[in-house]
């Protein structure tokens, strides 16, 4: 039951991603367009680009995270054993998952609020930047619940099963033997 709330999860921030990547080429396009061939910019373009960078910088955040394509420094995890590595991805999804949480989920929320209670509005387009800043939040839901699974699918094999350590493919390891 988790592992298919999960999929429709990971499908729904997908193609969120995909659509905002999509709405920002046909914005930027107007606006090289507007610029270069009207010889008159579109006033709100660049405001909408900046915005729905966010919206794809944070979102995309979370998707490479629940793939196991985030920025890491693996150098010298590399040259750890599989059971120390190991270890070390339990503290690294214990550290996201606290920090999803306190900073982006709980920070996010209060960015939120403060934002939308002072009524801010972006210039060109005139929306409630509150409404921009729900990137924070939700993905922070996002990297949270994916860093706990993570963590937990770790741990229990730590625990319950620690022969399988060995046998464990971290998910560069799988990205390596594709190549």
């Amino acid at each position: 039951m988790t592992g298919r709330i999960k999929k429709i999860l990971d499908r729904i921030l997908e193609v969120l991603v995909m659509a905002a990547v999509a709405v920002l080429v046909v914005d930027v396009l107007w606006q090289v367009f507007t610029r270069f061939v009207i010889k008159d910019p579109s006033s709100w373009t660049e405001e909408l680009a900046t915005f729905l960078l966010i919206w794809v910088a944070l979102l995309g955040a979370a998707v490479a995270l629940n793939q196991g394509a985030h920025l890491g420094i693996d150098y010298f995890v590399g040259k750890l054993n599989k059971k120390a590595r190991l270890y070390t991805e339990i503290f690294v999804f214990f550290c996201v998952g606290c920090f999803a949480f306190g900073v982006m989920i709980l920070g996010g929320i209060n960015l939120v609020q403060t934002t939308l209670h002072l009524q801010q509005r972006s210039p060109a387009l005139g929306i409630e930047m509150g409404h921009v800043y729900l990137a924070v939040p939700i993905s922070g839901v996002f990297m949270f619940l994916y860093s706990i699974l993570a963590f937990v699918e770790r741990l229990l094999l730590c625990i319950k099963h620690p022969e399988a350590i060995e046998a464990f493919h971290f998910e560069h390891e799988i990205l390596e033997e594709l190549d």
